[in-house]
């Protein structure tokens, strides 16, 4: 693990899940297995930073608290990154247009 300048440490990616370059702000298909599981873990990243947050723990490289709030953010990365992107209405009209074109 890394630290950045703040102090916070950065966690290596569980799994080379990363969104298409200049894609970032694309809405996803989230089917309902996929939604649950990003509010479990949603919930368990909140509750885990609540805790961290009230008993006053290190932000250090050893705290397991930490370690695992970056397991958790990780895996939720995760699963958003594989649900589908969501054509938007311009990429509807070019490919309705090529077809049509074509």
């Amino acid at each position: 693990m890394a630290a950045s300048t703040t102090g916070f440490l950065i966690a290596p990616p569980i799994a080379e899940v990363q969104p298409t370059p200049g894609r970032l702000n694309r809405r996803r298909r989230i089917d309902p297995v996929s939604g649950r599981a990003l509010e479990i873990l949603g919930h368990a990243i909140e509750y885990l930073t609540d805790e961290l947050a009230n008993g006053g723990g290190p932000l250090s490289a050893g705290n397991p608290q930490v370690e695992a709030i970056q397991l958790l953010m990780s895996l939720n990365r995760q699963v958003y990154f594989e649900c589908p992107e969501v054509q938007t209405l311009g990429d509807r009209c070019r490919s309705f247009f090529r077809f049509r074109s074509a």
